[in-house]
């Protein structure tokens, strides 16, 4: 039976490499789907967790991934070597940047060369990962080919950007449209049918290098608007204006406007680092992306515009800094979340640390992330 069939009639065994939050949540929609699936990780805690049951993403209710464990259609594993009998693989591995902003993919090479140690024919390859354009062909498309077999007869290879927004209560992965981009049409037409059976809407363009452009685009759209807002907020300070009086009366307009909101600088995974992908990429090609790294620059430079004004407004009440307690409300890097991955609010209490003050933080959410920012101590909870 060729892959087509065992999709249509859901026979065909799915790989999920990296179980985080892109990845568990397509694991239990394609087991939700009927789908046997395998979800493969390295952190042996999360493996735990999957096989008792044990939500630890706030996207994946309990309940729903219980069911499917319980179920037998979603088993967790660190041994990738299972990778020999699945149908298809999804690759959703993390893809930071380095201290120096150039891309590290070294998840990406590693799970490459896992599939590549158990690629057999018949095999679907889909990479989730955000990362530059040319990254599916240069990396996994030269790696497989390596090993004898022909893509688009004997393997498919294609690329599908998450498009995930912890937190959001309207969409998940089951009805955000998805985007597909393969090697070759006949790439892109099976990971579309199989994709088709867990998202409402699968998209499906000309490459993978279009595809994994889609996604820089997108998030580069809110990474420029947020830095636009942001030194609109900076202006509005140094006019006397209220920059969300400014920013209401303007979302009047029913035409050529988006609003977009200041903050004290840019969190999570995907929006202060994915734009910084396309950036690089485009360095090696001489030609500057002057839009992204100017967003960068003001974004990056909110905490310490932040931090200045608190210590401006305790100047004003005869205070310094040095030796204020100050309470910061919300460390998480978007409000209803636990999550802080570049969370500004930790640059914050970082730099009024460095000044000298007493911080405390109050946050509902509470994450142990906190420890792996370089905090020699964590500060007290309130």
């Amino acid at each position: 039976m060729g892959l087509h069939e065992k999709i249509l009639d859901r026979s065909a065994r799915v790989g999920i490499i990296g179980l985080g939050y892109v990845g568990l949540p397509l694991a239990v929609e394609f087991a939700k789907a009927g789908y046997e699936t395998v979800g493969i990780d390295v952190d042996d805690r999360r493996v735990n967790d999957i096989s008792a049951g044990r939500s630890y993403i706030q996207d994946v209710p309990e309940a729903e991934l219980k069911s499917v464990v319980e179920g037998g259609k979603l088993t967790a594993t660190t041994d990738c070597s299972v990778l020999k009998h699945v149908d298809s693989v999804s690759v959703c591995v993390p893809t930071p940047l380095r201290k120096t902003k150039d891309p590290d993919i070294q998840y990406i090479v590693d799970a490459t060369a896992r599939i590549k140690e158990n690629l057999h024919r018949g095999l679907l390859i889909v990479l989730e990962s955000t990362t530059y354009p040319g990254t599916t062909d240069e990396i996994l498309l030269s790696e497989f080919t390596g090993a004898g077999l022909q893509v688009g007869r004997d393997f498919y290879l294609a690329f599908s950007p998450e498009r995930v927004d912890p937190g959001n209560p309207h969409y998940g992965t089951h009805n955000t449209p998805k985007i597909i981009g393969g090697v070759t049409p006949e790439c892109t037409r099976l990971a579309q049918q199989l994709y088709e059976r867990v998202v409402e809407r699968v998209i499906p363009v000309s490459s993978t290098k279009a595809a994994e452009m889609v996604k820089l685009l997108e998030n580069t759209f809110r990474m420029v608007n947020i830095g636009l807002v942001n030194e609109i907020a900076i202006m509005c300070d140094k006019l006397n204006l209220d920059v969300w009086e400014i920013i209401e009366a303007a979302a009047t307009k029913p035409f050529g406007f988006m609003p977009f909101y200041p903050g004290p600088g840019l969190g999570g995974h995907c929006i202060p680092i994915d734009p910084l992908y396309l950036s690089w990429k485009l360095k090696l090609l001489n030609y500057n992306a002057r839009f992204i790294e100017l967003a960068s620059e003001i974004n990056t430079n909110m905490p310490e515009y932040v931090s200045t004004k608190v210590g401006r407004a305790l100047n004003k009440r005869r205070k310094a800094v040095n030796g204020s307690s100050i309470l910061v409300l919300g460390i998480s890097y978007k409000r209803d979340i636990s999550d802080t991955r570049e969370s500004p609010a930790l640059d914050i209490i970082r730099l009024l640390q460095e000044e000298g003050a007493s911080v405390s933080y109050s946050d509902p959410g509470e994450s142990p992330q906190l420890r792996l920012r370089g905090f020699g101590r964590r500060p007290p909870r309130v």
